[in-house]
């Protein structure tokens, strides 16, 4: 298990692309897991609020005088918790809609497809923004739960697809034959063939969640609590006039240029992955 893993990440490091986005991602985790500790509560100055950059605050400060570099570090973990919950009520649903459809078929595959095609037919973004201001929002838990409920879609039905070429196949008829139960060949023969699809997935749906978080608190429609790039950005747009020309505009920049990393990473990581769960490039690098 250990060699497994082992020879996983040598194929992702071996794609220069995937490896840096690997590592960034890495810098991101660590800033979520230990930026609370290691910087703790950020109380208000206003003696030096809205100060460029300089040697105590290297990316100045905000319109209470709380450091700008922070604020960003303590924001990741939010971020990376909201895109994470949505990644994984996504792909539970997606799963579960995908799987159920593409393996029992019927009646029970028409109406799940119906309802997968009436959500993917929807606008996203407009639906979170109404769901968002009947959902209460204020945690992390219901944020990517709301993320979640127009992420899955697009999944399902590529799960769907996937088992019902899974369904046809010799292994799963063998085991049908041999008597074996439907949770079974569910569990033991088909889900362990998606796995790989899964992951990959599930990175990509933290990389749009992201975007759909920011979208949503810039423009107020969430009431969240606590640190978040997507609430710096809506309080460098009202309160500190960084679009009309202020000193703010580092405030202003500094997360958006965090969501371009963090979108970047998330791309090249998944790339990185698709490498190294295709069987082909894995003998490649083991021979």
């Amino acid at each position: 298990m250990l060699d497994e893993l082992k020879r996983f990440i040598r194929v992702i490091l071996a794609n220069r692309q995937a490896a840096f986005g690997f590592y960034v991602l890495l810098v991101l985790i660590g800033f979520a897991v230990f930026g609370e500790w290691l910087i703790g509560d950020l109380p208000a100055d206003y003696a030096n609020r809205l100060q460029g950059p300089s040697w105590n605050h290297w990316l100045g400060t905000d319109f209470t005088g709380r450091d700008t570099l922070y604020q960003f570090i303590l924001g990741t973990k939010d971020v990376i918790m909201i895109a994470a919950c949505a990644g994984f009520f996504s792909i539970l649903i997606g799963v579960l809609v995908g799987i159920f459809s593409g393996y029992i078929g019927g009646i029970v595959d028409k109406i799940l497809m119906l309802i997968t095609n009436v959500v993917l037919t929807i606008p996203s973004f407009p639906v979170l923004m109404a769901l968002s201001l009947v959902i209460s929002a204020g945690n992390v838990l219901a944020f990517g739960f709301l993320l979640a409920i127009w992420n899955w879609a697009g999944l399902a039905r590529s799960i769907r697809s996937q088992v019902m070429t899974l369904r046809n196949s010799d292994y799963i008829l063998a085991s049908q034959m041999l008597g074996m139960s439907n949770k079974y060949i569910v569990f033991q023969d088909i889900f362990p063939s998606i796995v790989p699809f899964i992951v990959i997935n599930f990175v990509l749906i933290m990389r749009a969640s992201v975007l759909a978080s920011v979208g949503l608190m810039l423009l107020g429609l969430a009431p969240f609590k606590g640190e978040h790039w997507g609430i710096m950005l809506n309080l460098a747009m009202t309160k500190t006039g960084a679009m009309f020309g202020s000193s703010a505009w580092i405030y202003l920049l500094t997360p958006i240029v965090g969501i371009v990393i963090f979108q970047s990473s998330c791309f090249m990581f998944a790339k990185g992955l698709e490498d190294a769960f295709n069987p082909r490039i894995r003998s490649e690098m083991n021979g």
